[in-house]
């Protein structure tokens, strides 16, 4: 029993005392639990409310939860049960350990004289010896999910824990959408293995529907990858089960599905085939489309690819949202911004991106058509494919099956009257020639290229077959990127690196006490980063670079000049970042392995 009133616990826990009066009247006017009235206000934490709420009612309290379930609990405690009330079966042993660690000697011998909850939604055993366990929940007063709990056909105990990581737990142990797949399973018999009607299942229900189906399921996938931030959805099938896996800042983590998951695998693919506008009935042809989506009344444009493998069609979605494009978001240092400005303030000349696939190339390049794109310019781009609208901007699709290439397109957009071009990648000849012609007869022209550095680019066009000369004379610039992830600000800590580390990996020598690297926490979710920001190498063609250009003096030669010039490396633009706080020096050694080990070479 409760010795003190809800209102007293809440202003124990930091709550000034007319807000606590205010938020137990509220909850009392609604008939509902006080307890996240109280976690709204301002100054209360919610494991200092939860501890001293657990040891007046004399449950345990659980800090924190094992991230790795017990697979035999889970089946006890049924997955829309967990789900819709927040709860999780935690064994014994380790709530008892937890309790030991972190509860005064006082507040667990109260635990021991009484529960509160125990007597009212503990189950009956069915077998003498069966075990009980523990089933943790955020909010102890929630009349509802006691009486939820009461299906339950196993002994169990109650106690307490934050409900961010009863949710961790819950997604780590049953899976994304695992209410809605164990009802389709026990729906469509497929515990005899039976082929679902495809066109049955993927047609009739909508998003916003209370019942289980494969397209709440598919909502379900998708809506969590957003939630965690991921740019692409991987959903490839294994030969005994199926995949699901998100790209999070660059980096592939694995989703935690149902267990069963591969026997819906059918139905999972040919929904997303029939959202994208794909034919579900060719399975043995790459196929490519889109989808529309919106939420929260923000528009969601999802670029999906379908290829077929040995055990069955692999399906990746990538995810584009409508984001602003502003020039602060590209975290140039203030050289490298006077630089660019300068560079989208020229009249002529082509500015090429260079870098791997994902390092943000097309991002910085819809920055800086954004930052052109005024009612006296006229912008025309072609692109494979179009990832993002920008209204106010001609832009063109590549279909290869109607042979409109990035050539084809290109000799059209030079007749239409354009001031800058845009063009997705130069991949041949054909393209650098028609681009390089488009620069020289008066035209800004924004491209890309995959080279590991920013003079890459150079001999990169020569190898093509571009003439040296006109290389000099039509490019301004090359522009190598990279996406280092950000540290964390909630749980990032100093750190220290040998020196002979840091001698290694020519570190500089200032601020060597001041590296902060990543730890993990549950707003990062244990991964120690948060987010992402570009490091930049920009190669000016100066003068001096046009003569060696036109020389064919060797790539080392090319960035030896360059640095000279002033021209940053893409690892000492790293070290920037690190020395500012922004990310670790591993992540900078990461994404710059492969540009050091080439200029090694």
């Amino acid at each position: 029993m409760l010795t003190i009133s809800l209102t007293e616990l809440a202003i124990r826990a930091g709550a000034p005392p007319p807000a606590a009066a205010d938020a137990a009247s509220r909850a009392q006017t609604q008939n509902l639990s006080p307890i996240q009235f109280f976690l709204g206000i301002e100054g209360v934490e919610e494991k200092t409310l939860l501890s001293l709420l657990a040891n007046e009612l004399g449950l345990p309290f659980v800090d924190r939860v094992n991230p790795l379930p017990d697979k035999n609990l889970l089946g006890k405690v049924p997955s829309r049960l967990a789900i819709t009330h927040a709860l999780f079966p935690n064994p014994q042993t380790q709530t008892e350990k937890t309790q030991r660690e972190e509860t005064p000697p006082e507040a667990d011998e109260s635990s021991r004289d009484s529960n509160v909850l125990s007597d009212t939604t503990e189950a009956e055993p069915h077998k003498e010896d069966a075990e009980p366990f523990y089933l943790l929940t955020s909010d102890p007063l929630d009349f509802a999910s006691r009486q939820a709990a009461a299906i339950i056909e196993v002994p169990f105990r109650w106690a307490v824990a934050p409900r961010s990581q009863i949710l961790a737990a819950l997604r780590s142990g049953y899976g994304i959408g695992a209410e809605t797949f164990e009802e389709l399973l026990a729906a469509r018999g497929a515990e005899k293995d039976v082929r679902p009607n495809l066109l049955e299942e993927t047609n009739i229900l909508d998003s916003d529907d209370s019942e289980a189906s494969v397209v709440k399921f598919v909502n379900q996938i998708i809506n969590a990858a957003l939630d965690d931030r991921a740019t692409d959805i991987h959903i490839e099938p294994l030969a005994d089960d199926l995949r699901i896996r998100y790209r999070v800042d660059g980096v592939l983590q694995e989703a935690q599905v149902p267990q069963r998951i591969k026997e819906l695998q059918d139905s999972l693919i040919s929904r997303i085939k029939i959202m994208a506008n794909l034919d579900i009935a060719e399975r043995r042809l790459p196929q490519d489309g889109r989808i529309p989506l919106q939420r929260d009344g923000v528009q969601i444009d999802v670029r999906v690819a379908c290829i077929p493998s040995v055990t069955g069609e692999s399906i990746s979605l990538r995810l584009l949202g409508q984001e602003s494009y502003d020039f602060r978001r590209l975290g140039l240092e203030p050289e490298d911004e006077n630089n660019v400005r300068s560079l989208l303030a020229m009249p002529n000349g082509i500015v090429l991106l260079t870098g791997p696939t994902g390092c943000g190339k097309s991002t910085t390049l819809y920055t800086f058509l954004s930052q052109l794109n005024t009612k006296d310019r006229r912008i025309v781009t072609i692109e494979d494919p179009v990832e993002r609208k920008l209204p106010g901007v001609v832009q063109i699709a590549v279909k290869h099956d109607i042979n409109l290439g990035f050539a084809e397109g290109l000799r059209s957009i030079l007749r239409s009257d354009p001031n800058v071009i845009m063009v997705g990648e130069m991949r041949d000849f054909e393209t650098a020639e028609i681009a390089i012609r488009a620069a020289l007869t008066g035209h800004l022209v924004f491209s890309t290229l995959h080279t590991n550095d920013s003079t890459g680019g150079i001999t990169r066009l020569i190898d093509m077959g571009v003439e040296p000369f006109l290389v000099a004379s039509s490019v301004r610039a090359f522009i190598a990127q990279r996406l280092v992830r950000l540290l964390c600000p909630h749980c990032k800590t100093l750190v220290h690196h040998p020196d002979s580390y840091l001698d290694d990996i020519a570190f500089p020598a200032s601020g060597r006490y001041n590296i902060y690297g990543p730890v993990g926490c549950d707003r990062c979710r244990q991964t120690g980063y948060i987010g992402r920001r570009a490091i930049y190498e920009i190669c000016l063609v100066t003068p001096e670079m046009q003569e060696l250009i036109t020389e064919r003096k060797q790539g080392s030669v090319l960035r030896s000049t360059a640095i000279a010039q002033g021209m940053t490396p893409l690892r000492q633009a790293g070290w920037k970042k690190v020395l500012d706080g922004l990310t670790s020096i591993e992540e900078v050694v990461r994404v710059t392995t492969a540009d050091v080990d080439l200029q090694d070479e």
